[in-house]
């Protein structure tokens, strides 16, 4: 069950905000990171992309039992709106797929040129350092937004791709309060299915964050594989999307964009979220949020409905949405028009939710019982077939998808489910910043057309899984 934010509180005026966003701009200037020996940190990116996908809930501990140094005080306008963040119909979606790749291996190793060697010697005064522009080559552009432009790029420090996040700074506004969340929170997470930032570069003009490359993501890689992935490979990447968010959500934190654009996918298949632009720290007293998050289409009912009183099941919704597409191949609720639209599609499935079904369900600002029909709930495999040829999938979906907010399951426990029975043991027991392809016969199943290469992988029964799609 998950636990739901209290009501806003008068906030302060909006001037002051104003002067907050120029103070925190300028503290950017003064951004440095604590470098391990090695010379780079893991991490991630973001590039650009062009096609509209779109989160819900996790169980995490009352308010009441959050300890007083997690808590955080926040200005907010007496209409509860957040004025930190761009509400979603201000934002012009070209949206970000972030890019973080392995590390390199095989042929690059050992090659470095002594030209390079010559540059990333600390002794050199002229050597290329961390925080600085010049340290970083850029190679070509992958994407613009409406606030930010991401390129591919090489890092002079140690020749390693890296993905370029220039952000456009406006003197009169500051640093954008996305680009200061995602930095701030992508500081703090060390996670082996989260992106890791690994540089800040402030200049008057730009704020750049730098992340380590990689080369696709969840959306593009359903595109190339239509109709559905492989069943095994869904349950690979549903556990580590869980994994992660399990580790923001003990921490307090609402990733609140949920949707394929934002799960990196390495050439390993290793799976982490990012764009944490819209990410909230969930641990702030009195407080509501705002209702324009989380892309359309991955958007829970009761965020359609007007709620700002929400915590994980906020991302827990996203997460069911993501898991019948990678398995059905299609959208599990393609909204056309508008949120309207969108309502009446998720309501012919789970059903239009009443009193009985959804306890003050009618005290949300925009359930007005006369504008929707009303449909009975329907077993979640009339709409989906493919989540019957799984074992425990629809069971699993069904969790997710909750239409009262409380019923969702955490992602906590949703890796205790039956549905990822037969996975080895040994993923339960991994350490935050281990990999799961690093326990042995964990790898993907050959997808038709895949260039990644995989191998078979045996269950913890021993057998091996089938390589048909189903």
């Amino acid at each position: 069950m998950c636990d739901l934010m209290p009501t806003s509180q008068p906030a302060e005026k909006i001037g002051k905000m104003k002067k907050l966003r120029r103070t925190l701009s300028e503290s950017f200037r003064s951004i440095a990171f604590k470098k391990e020996d090695s010379g780079f940190d893991e991490i991630c990116v973001t590039k650009m992309s062009t096609r509209s996908c779109q989160g819900t809930d996790s169980v995490i501990k009352p308010l009441d039992t959050i300890p007083e140094d997690k808590k955080v005080r926040v200005q907010r306008t007496q209409s509860g709106f957040d004025p930190f963040e761009k509400p979603a119909s201000q934002v012009k979606r070209v949206h970000s797929e972030n890019n973080a790749c392995i590390n390199a291996k095989g042929s690059s190793a050992g090659k470095e040129s002594p030209k390079l060697r010559r540059h990333s010697s600390p002794s050199s005064p002229t050597s290329p350092k961390f925080g600085k522009a010049d340290s970083y080559e850029k190679l070509e552009k992958l994407g613009e937004g409406s606030y930010a432009t991401v390129y591919k790029g090489k890092s002079k420090v140690n020749g390693k791709l890296v993905a370029l996040k220039v952000i456009r700074l406006q003197e009169e506004e500051g640093t954008p309060f996305t680009a200061i969340r995602e930095a701030s929170l992508l500081k703090g997470l060390k996670h082996s299915n989260i992106v890791l930032l690994h540089d800040i570069i402030h200049t008057k003009e730009t704020l750049t964050l730098v992340f380590e490359y990689v080369h696709t993501d969840l959306c593009q890689y359903m595109d190339r594989h239509p109709g559905g992935l492989h069943p095994d490979n869904v349950k690979l990447f549903l556990f580590q999307l869980l994994r992660g968010l399990s580790y923001i959500h003990q921490r307090y934190i609402l990733h609140r964009d949920l949707k394929p654009q934002n799960l990196l996918i390495s050439d390993t298949g290793e799976l982490k979220l990012a764009d944490f632009g819209l990410a909230r720290a969930k641990s702030i007293p009195s407080h509501t949020y705002s209702n324009e998050v989380v892309t359309l289409w991955y958007r829970p009912p009761d965020v359609l409905l007007g709620s700002t009183d929400y915590s994980t099941c906020l991302d827990m919704w996203g997460v069911g949405c993501i898991f019948i597409e990678m398995i059905q191949g299609v959208a599990a609720f393609p909204g056309m028009k508008d949120i309207q639209d969108q309502l009446e599609r998720i309501f012919l499935v789970l059903g239009t939710p009443s009193e009985d079904t959804w306890p003050s369900v009618s005290s949300l600002p925009h359930f007005k019982p006369d504008r929707f029909t009303v449909y009975s709930a329907k077993k979640l495999r009339q709409a989906w077939n493919k989540l019957g040829y799984v074992d425990h999938a629809e069971e699993l979906a069904s969790r997710f998808l909750q239409c009262f907010p409380k019923n969702r399951l955490s992602a906590q426990a949703a890796l205790n489910q039956e549905y990822f029975s037969n996975l080895p043991p040994r993923l339960w027991e991994l350490q935050d910043m281990s990999s799961i392809f690093t326990v042995p016969n964990v790898k993907l199943q050959t997808e038709s057309g895949d260039s990644i290469q995989v191998c078979a992988r045996r269950n913890s029964h021993g057998k091996a899984s089938s390589g048909s799609k189903h």
